[in-house]
């Protein structure tokens, strides 16, 4: 079998994370509790099915009931399930804060840099001896071009108004940052922010997997708007969002190789 031919029949990897808890759109046909990788448990069940006609394979980034600190949750088996289960591309959902004024609350946002302020997590799987032999992956453009474009595409489609391309920046959490900190975030180019980017997404290219992240902007970023009502602003996004996304995902899918 060729690689092309793999890469028609693979499921695509769904990673949900605040912005995608589920997927009620997804037609589940197995629920697997019990997956153990080289680098232990993934975040929750990994759930086959299909989603418009296309096989997928859905991990909950927080596991369920939303319980896991993004500084907890193990990247490496999240990753490392998809990639057993047979994924060669991986979209992964993300909400996030609006740093530039571009950015409002709403927003479906399809970065292309990512900027890593996030520390003490594993990044790698080449850490110790279970990783292999080692690679230093090219890391210029994190994001597969590819999978991005087709994202913007069908978004734009349905007049979700995406923004193609933006700085990803990637914090440790889970608390919010100061407001001097999004300043200095916004001298560094960042344009949107959230604390699960990495190393999820290095960590996707050293799995040699196609990763893409769709962003929904859930609210303003500290200093940007109105301290306290920053939780109000995403409570009130939060469920358009994900409406927005699961349609996105929907149109999507089918049309992937």
């Amino acid at each position: 079998m060729t690689e092309s031919t793999r890469r028609d029949h693979a499921p695509i990897g769904i990673i949900g994370g605040t912005a995608l808890a589920d997927l009620a759109a997804l037609e589940a046909v197995e629920t697997h509790t019990d997956i153990e990788t080289a680098w232990g448990a993934p975040s929750g069940p990994l759930v086959r099915g299909h989603l418009a006609g296309r096989a997928i394979c859905f991990v909950m980034r927080h596991g369920p009931g939303h319980k896991l600190a993004p500084h907890r949750i193990n990247y490496r088996a999240n990753i490392q399930a998809l990639a057993d289960a047979g994924c060669r591309q991986v979209i992964a959902i993300a909400a996030v804060g609006g740093i530039t004024d571009a950015m409002h609350a709403g927003r479906i946002v399809i970065p292309d840099q990512i900027i890593d302020y996030s520390w003490g997590r594993a990044h790698s799987f080449y850490d110790d001896e279970k990783g292999g032999l080692l690679d230093h992956i090219d890391f210029t453009e994190p994001y597969a071009a590819t999978l991005s474009k087709a994202l913007v595409e069908a978004a734009s489609e349905l007049n979700l108004d995406p923004a193609a391309g933006g700085v990803h920046g990637v914090t440790q959490g889970p608390r919010l940052e100061t407001a001097a900190e999004i300043d200095r975030m916004a001298r560094d180019g960042c344009d949107i922010i959230g604390m699960t980017g990495m190393p999820e997404a290095a960590l996707a290219r050293e799995a040699g997997l196609d990763y893409a992240c769709c962003a929904v902007v859930v609210n303003k970023a500290a200093g940007r708007s109105g301290g306290a009502a920053i939780h109000a602003e995403i409570e009130a996004t939060l469920a358009q969002g994900m409406a927005d996304i699961e349609r996105l995902l929907v149109a999507l899918t089918p049309r992937l190789a």
